[in-house]
């Protein structure tokens, strides 16, 4: 089992700038390891991110157990691997890339539900003009 988890999803804005980000929860281990492990994340995506990664696409490392024991070089090929079965993929397979619409688990709202939205003789909704 690899030391991360590779999330990749495009974003769909014609920007063709890829990014990254890095995540390492507390149950990898104290401030020390998290910001270990997060500097070697950080190396390899700013070395093989250009070489390997999807144009227009956000990458994400999560950070696993046993990922600060691996050898780099050991990492290195596992995201290169990674790397290549994202780009492998025939175009549009996965999820689409639209924003996540909604409340996710990390939502802190203390509220007892979706918002209702009253219609009323206001005026219509953009892009709906017209429309019957």
């Amino acid at each position: 089992m690899p030391g991360f988890v590779l999330l990749v999803r495009e974003r769909g804005d014609g920007d063709p700038t890829m990014r990254y980000g890095i995540t390492v929860t507390k149950k990898v281990g104290g401030a020390v390891i998290r910001n270990r492990m997060k500097r070697r994340f950080r190396v390899l995506a700013r070395e093989l991110l250009p070489l390997h990664g999807v144009a227009g696409a956000d990458h994400v490392l999560i950070g696993r157990d046993g990922g600060i024991e691996r050898d780099f070089s050991l990492l290195r090929s596992e995201l290169t691997k990674a790397l290549g079965k994202v780009m492998s993929r025939p175009q549009g397979e996965g999820r689409p890339a639209s924003p996540h619409h909604g409340r996710g688990r990390g939502s802190r709202s203390k509220g007892s539900g979706p918002s209702t939205i009253a219609l009323g003789d206001g005026p219509p909704p953009p892009g709906r003009l017209g429309e019957e």
